[in-house]
């Protein structure tokens, strides 16, 4: 009679002890997280009034983007409202340095004409003008290229600033 209990029990606790197993094994495991984490690292688009509808805003916001699924950096762009002076574009190119966008890339001849005026102000920050000229050592010059190639060198120089800021 002992034995029989000893063993109703053995094979009870075998018997929950699998349903247990076989519940957690079978359980469903949690959706993945819909956020996608981005690095503590920015690089941003200034634009004219057309912003990233124009035509090489829309290039180089593609090629940003492309940076940014490469990197989990941030990506975000900001266009001049109204005239398109250099003295408009100054304010917007101020917001972007204020927001401590680490590459700051410009679209269009206010714009570049206001990162040549300010880059060298800025020696921590990397420019980038698509089109245009700027001498200060820390801003480099997209001249000539359009389309797939513009949007590859844009890629390549915000993942490569990341890649420089970050560790790996």
């Amino acid at each position: 009679m002992i034995l029989r209990r000893w063993r109703l029990w053995a094979v009870t606790a075998v018997v929950v002890i699998a349903l247990g197993l076989g519940t957690w094994l079978l359980w469903p495991s949690p959706p993945p997280p819909r956020a996608r984490p981005y690095l503590d690292w920015t690089a941003c688009l200034l634009t004219d009034g057309q912003g990233i509808g124009g035509p090489q805003g829309s290039v180089v916001w593609a090629g940003m983007q492309d940076a940014s699924l490469a990197t989990h950096a941030r990506v975000q762009y900001v266009p001049v409202a109204g005239k398109t002076s250099t003295g408009d574009a100054l304010p917007y190119l101020a917001s972007l340095l204020q927001r401590q966008c680490a590459v700051v890339v410009a679209v269009g001849e206010a714009q570049v004409t206001a990162v040549a005026t300010d880059a060298a102000r800025y020696p921590a920050v990397r420019f980038v003008v698509v089109g245009g000229s700027a001498t200060a050592g820390n801003v480099t010059v997209l001249d000539g290229l359009s389309g797939p190639q513009l949007r590859d060198r844009i890629r390549v120089l915000v993942v490569d600033a990341v890649h420089a800021a970050t560790p790996r």
